[in-house]
């Protein structure tokens, strides 16, 4: 029998796995529920709780953390949010709020007995949506934040994608691309396709399709559309769901707690609204990965990780 079977609960979902797993319970206005956590490392003084993207994708494609943070001694949590492929899946719509899932993450944090004095929160993407909105809420809690490959705002990255970055495509596929997605084509194979030829190996991750990591298509896989699609929106060149109007460029101020924003030149995300984040931040600091894109945890992974390592360690000296 695996340590998968021999943990399985009449759920069908694993409540307590060997190898530092655990299924968190989690109140929600619909129900109780479970997340998945899994612990790498040990560290007293300093432990990361990860954030992923999507929303609704998986933690699996932060998986290079792996490669960098075990030997120099941190301790992080890897975090499937409810949902998501490894966590419980309910189909109620009215639980896909960011409201609601910044309550989760702080139950997940008492839950861990994370607190200010080792707590570090971690948020790429739509993690970074999270994170930012976490530290809003709860920031007594934190002892560091990463902010990662999120802008502040919104409408602030529609426009960029609108303005710099749908004007360098090939014109005719992204003409194609529109089509399609103005008649509601965007589960069809061949826009996948077109996304993946001249928009994802350019500004998501910067390699050929076929050299992308396993963690990461099976991430993308993962993804649960009943998610994604209302708080993203069908298009993947901007949000049009609930996050439309999303915007807290006007009280990154209030955050004062130590922060790293991280970004990359070839980013989805500006990478000149990401360093005029930090700079709004009272205690912030900007890592820029010039190599890298969306998933330069990926494709400029040395960079990356670099600073995040340093960042980390500054805060571990940190009484």
């Amino acid at each position: 029998m695996t340590d998968l079977a021999r943990y399985l609960d009449n759920t069908g979902r694993p409540d307590r796995i060997s190898g530092g797993e655990r299924m968190i319970p989690v109140r929600t206005p619909k129900g109780d529920f479970r997340v998945w956590t899994k612990r790498v490392g040990n560290n007293p003084g300093l432990k990361v709780l990860l954030l992923h993207g999507g929303p609704g994708a998986t933690h699996e494609y932060l998986i290079p953390f792996d490669g960098f943070l075990p030997q120099e001694g941190f301790e992080y949590f890897y975090y499937d949010q409810l949902g998501s492929h490894y966590s419980d899946q309910p189909e109620d719509p009215e639980l896909w709020e960011v409201d609601r899932f910044v309550d989760e993450v702080e139950q997940v944090r008492s839950a861990l007995g994370l607190d200010r004095h080792d707590f570090v929160l971690y948020g790429q993407s739509w993690g970074g949506v999270l994170a930012l909105e976490y530290a809003l809420a709860h920031q007594e809690h934190l002892k560091g934040l990463v902010v990662s490959n999120m802008m502040a705002s919104v409408p602030a990255y529609n426009a960029y994608a609108e303005d710099v970055l749908m004007p360098q495509m090939d014109q005719d596929a992204l003409a194609q691309i529109k089509r399609m997605e103005a008649e509601g084509r965007t589960d069809d194979p061949s826009y996948e396709a077109l996304l993946l030829e001249h928009y994802y190996t350019f500004h998501v991750c910067r390699l050929p399709v076929e050299q992308w990591p396993a963690p990461v298509t099976r991430s993308f896989a993962h993804i649960n559309p009943a998610i994604y699609v209302p708080l993203q929106g069908p298009s993947e060149l901007g949000a049009s769901g609930k996050l439309m109007h999303w915007d807290r460029e006007s009280v990154l101020p209030d955050i004062d707690v130590p922060t790293l924003v991280m970004g990359a030149e070839h980013d989805t995300m500006d990478p000149a609204h990401l360093r005029w984040m930090a700079e709004q931040l009272p205690q912030g600091r900007y890592h820029h990965c010039p190599n890298g894109s969306h998933l330069a945890l990926v494709d400029d992974a040395e960079t990356y990780f670099a600073g995040l390592v340093g960042f980390l360690r500054e805060l571990e000296g940190q009484s």
